[in-house]
């Protein structure tokens, strides 16, 4: 079990002229309560989220402790379908009475600065280097931070939902918002895929594994379904009390997992993966379009940072049999020679060649010949409403909205402006989903992209940082911070269903990208 944002006693802990160096027992009343806590109380230090935390610890009387979940009581819980995951936040305060601290603080700025301590030079720059100056980056930010949200009071929230249905009901997923396809996660964590997979599938998220991942489709997919099998258990933490045992937990829905396609050069490699990808159980295939090859990332570049040039992340291609039969055909073995191995399947992928409409035609047909007819394709990395047009026309099912979160192209246009744009273009177009990536930080964002017109919003660094910080446990924690802040943002916000978020909790400014003077962080 990992001991992190566990409290060390006093004795193991050298103490900093900051802190007391003796050790202060005593003990106190407060009125109106019946029964006086013996506390003893120690001044340590706890090195986290700051160079220094001074902690008191207070032992509370029994009584107190059993009654540590007085929420989950609550007699709407049972009528509620899916946990209340907002409880995740009572679970965290509570864990001061137990001689523990939460495993890390979920600010944005904390997760990237303890990410930052925790990687790799190389591993840091490539997670959070952005195109060229990193204007598209901030426009991003900036394009959040011209909506701001309305409350509304005295709705009846108490039996809210945080479930939503994609693709006119063919899923239902926790929340409106899952997974953002991410390459190499190995060299965030040697857990790599296989622990955010597992994660997603645990807390009914939708999974989306990369073309450039650096784990086997199959052993990701069974990672994803390992979470799935494990959902019930996982989130009996957060259940109802009592009488009906485990019932609440019993609402976490299976969710669906999608196969992100970087589509290669070789036409036998492309069937390859979408055969291994949907015998793996990937139930809908996504397109990256805007990186045939990698933006300008003048960080990556000046370091020499590239990741399968060192022969790191190549085995999602390593265990394809078409792919197995190049490098032979090649004289090439990743066994004696990952470098050359990783550099071909890279190449392969990020070839620079340009597509065409014909060729993402092609490749959808394909898809749905291999899954069937039922299994949704979608373009990834439109900005352009003429793009969202032309993708509704051929009969996608669907567009992610994104700008690679401002990797590929600098001074382009904010995300979120170009959702607004295209919602507004093909947004009721019929068996046309529209989904959202870039920029987002937390549960505000999500909810001002669904109230945009988003069906669903995809999450990237985030997790990235929970990753790095502490692997499994790590991404856990992020994604359940994430559930507990939207759950609390739909209750405090007037909002009873994700149907009900539109366009009329919302205040917008106009579109003015000098809204923020200062360089972005994140």
């Amino acid at each position: 079990m990992s001991n992190v944002g566990q409290v060390r006693h006093v004795h193991n802990l050298s103490l900093t002229p900051a802190v007391p160096q003796a050790t202060t027992f005593f003990c106190f009343a407060r009125a109106k309560i019946v029964h006086i806590f013996s506390v003893l109380v120690f001044s340590l230090t706890c090195q986290q989220t700051s160079p220094l935390l001074t902690v008191t610890w207070v032992t509370p009387h029994p009584s107190i402790a059993r009654s540590s979940k007085m929420d989950a009581k609550s007699p709407h819980i049972k009528n509620r379908d899916t946990p209340q995951w907002g409880l995740y936040q009572r679970n965290m305060f509570w864990r001061y009475n137990d001689r523990e601290l939460p495993p890390f603080n979920t600010h944005p700025d904390v997760l990237e600065r303890l990410a930052s301590r925790k990687l790799s030079q190389n591993g840091w720059l490539y997670a959070s280097s952005n195109a060229g100056l990193s204007h598209t980056h901030l426009a991003n930010r900036q394009a959040f931070f011209r909506h701001k949200l309305v409350p509304r009071q005295l709705v009846d929230t108490n039996e809210r939902s945080t479930r939503t249905s994609l693709f006119d009901g063919k899923w239902e997923v926790s929340a409106p918002f899952g997974i953002a396809p991410v390459g190499i996660n190995k060299i965030y964590h040697d857990q790599g895929e296989l622990a955010v997979a597992k994660a997603a599938g645990e807390l009914g998220l939708v999974y989306s594994l990369s073309t450039a991942g650096s784990f086997p489709i199959e052993d990701v997919g069974k990672a994803n379904e390992e979470g799935r099998a494990n959902r019930f258990k996982a989130n009996e933490n957060l259940d109802v009390e009592g009488e009906g045992g485990h019932e609440n937990s019993k609402k976490v829905p299976e969710a669906p997992r999608f196969f992100q396609l970087y589509m290669p050069h070789d036409n036998e490699l492309t069937l390859s993966l979408l055969k291994r990808a949907h015998e793996s159980g990937f139930q809908a295939c996504i397109l990256t379009t805007d990186t045939s090859q990698l933006g300008w990332r003048h960080d990556d570049v000046a370091t020499s940072n590239y990741a399968f040039y060192r022969g790191i992340g190549g085995e999602l291609g390593f265990t394809d049999p078409v792919f197995q039969k190049r490098m032979a055909e090649a004289g090439v073995d990743p066994q004696k020679d990952a470098v050359r191995a990783a550099s071909m399947w890279i190449d392969t992928i990020w070839h620079g060649r340009a597509w065409s409409w014909d060729k993402a035609v092609w490749a959808r047909e394909k898809w749905q010949e291999i899954a069937g007819k039922d299994k949704p394709f979608l373009i990834k990395g439109i900005q352009s409403v003429n793009d969202a047009k032309k993708a509704a026309d051929l009969g996608f099912e669907g567009v992610v909205v994104s700008n690679h979160a401002g990797r590929q192209v600098d001074g382009a246009v904010g995300s979120l402006d170009a959702l607004e744009s295209i919602v507004k273009a093909v947004g009721e177009r019929r068996g046309f989903t529209v989904m959202f990536d870039s920029g987002v930080r937390g549960a505000a964002d999500v909810m001002k992209a669904l109230a945009l017109g988003a069906k669903f919003v995809f999450i990237g660094r985030l997790w990235i940082w929970g990753l790095a910080i502490m692997g499994e446990e790590g991404v856990r924690h992020v994604l359940r911070s994430l559930l507990a802040d939207f759950d609390i943002l739909m209750n405090v916000m007037g909002v009873r269903s994700v149907d009900e978020i539109d366009g009329s909790l919302l205040e917008s400014g106009p579109r003015v990208y000098g809204l923020l003077n200062e360089k972005s962080k994140l």
